[in-house]
């Protein structure tokens, strides 16, 4: 058995940005493989995702789930190998900064006559304690196909000394996802009215390990939205990650009035959530470039971001977590008019990332 092309995704995050590549390849009739790593081990977070976007069901799903850092890697590493020894693609896709990503590159580029691609490759927090930050930094020192966003991510890619003739930019593949849902996502979903949130309202995402892993850490962003919340008179909808949902408990935290838990969102009813709220509060460098893309103002509740064009064009404020600086960043972005320009790409990723890779239309 084999394919021209695999695709190694594990992640809410991946299986969308990766869909319109997938489209892509199904209207040039490419041969395609996919692999998922179970890395989301949650129904809400992933399997739905491939029926709501209307792509094919993985041929592989490893069911890795949940672990240390090292286990999870590590277990995904010899199931992805031993599937790309059955399957002996010519590339391998992976996307963005998950384990799965690692995994995947680690597994491909150690199999003779098989190629990486990295999609979203030249990221840079410059936070080297987040387990982000050295996955896309790996990947991006072990893959044979580079394929930033923008220049400043290919610049950050050459002056690691990476080769230029490694790198193609492609704009972001979120554009190409949300240019092709937000329609749809408005014409089929009810979730504004199943909530009540019709009116003006905020949106907050939360789950990054260096944040809710942290007991004060995320009580203060907690108090911090909600802070902003009160200034602003909106009420504020969190559809909670499991990871968050698990320390709330496990701490014992009283989550403000102002913050109104629910569960998570498919694809559609978040991109709707995002589209039409007033503000997004968030921990997620995806939610910072959809907001972007849909013009909504966007806090990010991180001492960085590796999206720094979206601070650039004035869509986002990085405020941290301290509940004065949420607030404050809040007043400043619903001020601002949202008529910025969106620096990532025209919703031709796809197509540009499969013309680099010599895979031309039928």
């Amino acid at each position: 058995m084999s394919s021209d092309l695999s695709f190694i995704l594990g992640t809410r995050p991946e299986i969308i940005k990766l869909s319109p590549v997938i489209r892509a390849c199904q209207q040039r009739d490419v041969p395609f493989s996919l692999i998922h790593t179970g890395q989301h081990y949650s129904d809400e977070l992933d399997s739905v995702f491939f029926e709501q976007l209307e792509l094919p069901a993985p041929e592989y799903n490893l069911s890795v789930g949940s672990g240390s850092q090292g286990k999870q890697t590590g277990e995904m590493i010899v199931e992805i190998e031993s599937v790309l020894e059955e399957e002996q693609p010519d590339v391998v896709l992976v996307q963005g900064d998950t384990n799965s990503v690692l995994a995947g590159t680690i597994a491909a580029t150690k199999i003779e006559g098989i190629e990486v691609g990295h999609v979203e490759a030249g990221l840079r927090s410059f936070d080297r304690e987040m387990p982000e930050e050295i996955n896309r930094r790996l990947a991006d020192h072990s893959a044979d196909y580079l394929f930033p966003p923008t220049e400043t991510s290919r610049q950050q890619l050459l002056s690691e000394g990476l080769p230029d003739d490694w790198i193609t930019v492609t704009g972001n593949t979120i554009v190409d996802a949300v240019m092709q849902n937000a329609e749809i996502a408005h014409e089929q979903s009810c979730v504004l009215s199943e909530l009540g949130v019709e009116e003006e309202f905020g949106l907050l995402t939360a789950h990054r390990a260096e944040n809710v892993d942290n007991r004060d850490r995320f009580i203060s962003l907690l108090e911090g939205v909600a802070k902003a919340a009160r200034e602003q008179e909106l009420p504020v909808v969190y559809p909670i990650h499991p990871r968050a949902k698990k320390r709330i408990a496990e701490f014992d935290i009283d989550v403000p009035e102002a913050i109104r838990i629910m569960e998570p969102q498919d694809f559609l009813d978040f991109l709707v959530l995002e589209d039409e709220a007033t503000i997004v509060f968030t921990d997620s460098g995806g939610v910072q470039e959809e907001t972007c893309i849909l013009q909504t103002p966007c806090v990010t509740l991180r001492d960085n971001t590796e999206r720094p064009e979206t601070v650039e064009v004035d869509a986002n404020r990085i405020v941290g977590v301290e509940p004065d600086d949420i607030a404050e960043g809040t007043r400043e972005m619903i001020t601002v008019e949202s008529e910025w320009e969106n620096p990532f790409g025209d919703g031709t990723s796809a197509e540009q990332i499969l013309d680099a890779l010599e895979y031309d239309r039928e």
